[in-house]
């Protein structure tokens, strides 16, 4: 197995897919002060998913327009999908779209690309849900033109240009294959926060499984191309262990009886009325005090070789006041544990009360 030198500085993102029980409004306003408050507590990234249709699944068709809003309300933190089902969209739009909200953002935009979606999804938008990795190809060298500056079809071209972005690309994938495309394209490489075991091996660990996929994708890299590994992880840290359990139990069960449903796509398939260490173990999930969270995450090997830490807190789903306790106790605790240093000295090992001095309104 391949190495990532230990000294490797990480850099550390929060990542949601707007699932806070609210109307849809609500939700956008309450992700984008978590997202503000994560920047005041010097996260380098935050990141949001795009789902269609199934707001129990996440609750953002339109991550472009939420995260153009989410610029305006904040100065350094880098903004990145996490993704773009690009098999449903017109790629083009994507390249223009992008490039206006990499300009409207100050350059801080990451674009995070991936087939995803359930098969209902994909007929709606006139895609037949075999065909997506063929479609996912086919749009991905049309995104890469466009950016580019390529003459498109009737010699036309995009504008605003946008060939920097062409360095901002990262790939979703569950398959060393996958791992070793992103590799050869020379972009970055997005673990998931939890994949479905093989039949035939249902006691491996996430890490059993990812590793592989990144010596895929180092393998394949380009001679004296930087790697960029984002590892997503499902993280709640709390000031008791308890409250995280309660949360837990109520998110991962609710979670458990979708994924039983046959259309749920490719996730661990793990009873509703399995004792909820069983959940935790099947999703992958880290909760607890700071120092179970790190001890916990200190185990995964494959987190170790990434050079993006990104946490989430579902699919645990804890009320907001919750998710901005565990921002601060990541920020301050867990994730200098894991060799992430703020990059501004004056978000080091932030105090509560400095973090809301940051977000008081001028």
């Amino acid at each position: 197995m391949s190495n990532l030198t230990p000294f490797l500085k990480k850099r550390l993102g929060y990542f949601s897919r707007l699932l806070d029980d609210v109307p849809a409004a609500e939700r956008y306003r309450l992700v984008t002060e978590q997202i503000a408050h994560a920047e005041a507590l010097g996260f380098d990234s935050a990141w949001v998913a795009q789902h269609h249709f199934h707001e129990n699944e996440g609750g953002l068709p339109s991550p472009l327009v939420f995260l153009a809003h989410v610029a305006q309300r904040t100065q350094r933190i880098r903004l990145g999908t996490g993704v773009v089902t690009l098999s449903m969209e017109n790629a083009i739009r994507v390249a223009e779209d992008a490039a206006v909200l990499d300009l409207l953002s100050g350059g801080r935009l990451e674009v995070g690309l991936g087939t995803g979606g359930t098969a209902e999804s994909f007929e709606a938008f006139g895609v037949a849900s075999h065909e997506r990795g063929a479609v996912y190809g086919r749009n991905l060298e049309i995104l890469r033109a466009a950016w580019r500056g390529d003459a498109l079809q009737g010699g036309v071209r995009i504008y605003p240009t946008a060939p920097h972005l062409l360095q901002r690309v990262w790939q979703a994938t569950f398959s060393v294959e996958g791992g070793q495309r992103a590799g050869a394209a020379g972009e970055g490489l997005m673990l998931s926060r939890t994949q479905p075991r093989p039949e035939q091996a249902p006691h491996l660990t996430l890490s059993d499984i990812q590793n592989p996929i990144i010596d895929a994708y180092l393998a394949a890299l380009p001679q004296g191309q930087a790697p960029r590994i984002l590892g997503s992880r499902s993280l709640l840290v709390t000031d008791r262990r308890e409250d995280a359990l309660r949360w837990a139990e109520t998110g991962l069960r609710r979670l458990a009886v979708r994924h039983a449903k046959p259309t749920a796509g490719p996730f661990p398939r793990v009873s509703p009325d399995a004792p909820l260490e069983e959940l935790i173990r099947a999703y992958d999930v880290h909760i607890g005090t700071p120092d179970e969270v790190i001890a916990s995450l200190q185990a995964d090997t494959a987190l170790a070789r990434t050079t993006d830490l990104v946490f989430q807190v579902h699919s645990i789903d804890p009320p907001h006041e919750a998710i901005l306790r565990s921002l601060e106790l990541t920020a301050k605790y867990v994730a200098p544990a894991l060799g992430w240093t703020a990059s501004n000295p004056a978000f080091a090992n932030p105090s509560v009360s400095a973090v809301e001095s940051e977000l008081q309104p001028a």
